[in-house]
C-alpha cells in the first residue's frame, strides 16, 4: 500500500512533535512533512505538484500567513481546490469553526490535550472514508467529536 502523505502546518514546534509522535503511535503507513506557516505551505504545494499531500492538517494561528489565509489560497488554486484540509487548532470558538467551514475546510479538530486523545483523533481522521464523508458533508459532521 502507498504511504498516506500528510502535511502538518503549525508554528508550534512542541505541537508538531506531539503530532508526529502520535501519528507514529497509530501504526499507519504515513509520510509526514511539517511546515511552520501558511506561506511555506503554499510555496511547498505550488512548487512540488508531484508530491501533493493526501491530507493537510492546518493550524489557524500562525505568523506570516495564518490558517484562514492559507485555506483560502488552497481553495483558490485550481489543482489544490479538492485537497483534504483538516483544521487543527486550539480554538473552539464558534466563529473560527464557522469561518473555516465557509472557507471550505473538510473537518475541524480541536487540538486534544492528551496524547491518547490525539492518537484517537488522528486515527479517526486518517482512516475516515472521505468519499462518504464528502458526499454527506454537513455542518454537523464538520467538528470532529472524540
Amino acid at each position: 500500500m502507498d504511504k498516506l502523505k500528510i502535511l502538518l502546518v503549525d508554528d508550534d514546534e512542541d505541537d508538531r512533535q506531539f503530532f508526529a509522535d502520535a501519528l507514529e503511535g497509530i501504526e499507519l503507513n504515513t509520510d509526514l512533512h511539517q511546515l511552520e506557516n501558511g506561506k511555506s505551505c503554499m510555496e511547498f504545494l505550488l512548487k512540488d505538484t508531484d508530491n501533493t499531500p493526501d491530507l493537510v492538517f492546518l493550524d489557524l494561528n500562525m505568523p506570516i500567513m495564518n490558517g484562514f489565509e492559507c485555506l483560502e489560497a488552497i481553495r483558490r488554486t485550481p489543482h489544490l481546490k479538492d485537497l483534504l484540509v483538516a483544521i487543527y487548532s486550539t480554538s473552539s470558538a464558534e466563529r473560527d469553526i464557522e469561518e473555516t467551514f465557509e472557507k471550505g475546510a473538510n473537518i475541524y479538530i480541536k487540538k486534544p490535550s492528551s496524547f491518547s486523545e490525539l492518537k484517537k483523533s488522528l486515527k479517526q481522521v486518517v482512516k475516515m472514508n472521505w468519499a462518504y464523508h464528502l458526499n454527506d458533508f454537513k455542518k454537523e459532521n464538520f467538528l470532529l467529536k472524540i
